[in-house]
């Protein structure tokens, strides 16, 4: 009795100390904005980061990008960061060119197993003007997926089923245009899924800054840690 009562405290002790080790994984789903070259996977996904400079931009280690800031604020880990910079939600692209390589809809299943998981796009979208659509629910076609609507809302039908209890946010940029914003808000709502919607973002060359990357960051704890 007595050795099954020493197993006993030797299993709960096991446990306490691995649940205390264990930390939170992220992932990101993302674009341009939330790259770093040798941070993206697949390795084929084009970054906008690096640590040489693009265009005047300060953020040169990714030290210095939002993610990299909120993980190690929070004391949690990376996952897999799936960006690839000049990605569209929707399959089409700059110039209506078919991004149905590089589209969210096609990289949301390569997220690993995260706790957490943030979706920060719309912003290509709206710069490539790429076509808006109808809200629509269900029954996407090939077709319908060229347009940011459809596409938004199978993303994120997909992904609440494809990854169940895990923390789903989807990041809105600032200095979009009213339709993708209004667009986003509603899908997410119908969905469920938490929106950030960022604000006064300092940028260079149409990127945040370090400065930027920064006032990210806060306004993400500030959202997740107020408990909504």
């Amino acid at each position: 009795m007595k050795k099954f009562y020493l197993l006993l405290l030797a299993v709960f002790l096991s446990c306490g100390f691995g649940s205390a080790q264990y930390r939170k994984s992220v992932s990101i789903l993302g674009d341009s904005y939330s790259t770093f070259e040798n941070y993206i996977e697949p390795a084929a996904n084009v970054s906008w980061y690096f640590n040489n400079p693009q265009k005047g931009n300060d953020v040169n280690d990714a030290t210095l990008t939002w993610w990299h800031m909120f993980i190690k604020d929070n004391g949690y880990r990376l996952c897999v960061n799936n960006s690839y910079s000049g990605a569209t939600v929707c399959n089409t692209g700059y110039r209506k060119e078919d991004y149905s390589d590089r589209s969210f809809i096609t990289r949301m299943n390569n997220l690993g197993c995260p706790d957490i998981i943030f979706i920060f796009g719309g912003t290509n979208d709206s710069w490539a003007g790429s076509p808006i659509g109808e809200y629509q629910y269900g029954g996407w076609t090939k077709e319908s997926l060229y347009s940011f609507r459809p596409a938004m809302a199978y993303m994120l039908d997909h992904m609440v089923k494809r990854y169940p209890n895990v923390e789903i946010y989807f990041l809105l940029n600032c200095d979009l245009k009213e339709e993708i914003n209004e667009s986003v808000k509603t899908i997410c709502g119908h969905y469920g899924v938490d929106c950030i919607e960022l604000k006064g973002t300092d940028k260079i060359a149409g990127h945040p800054s370090i400065k930027g990357m920064k006032q990210i960051t806060g306004q993400i704890n500030a959202y997740i840690n107020s408990g909504r």
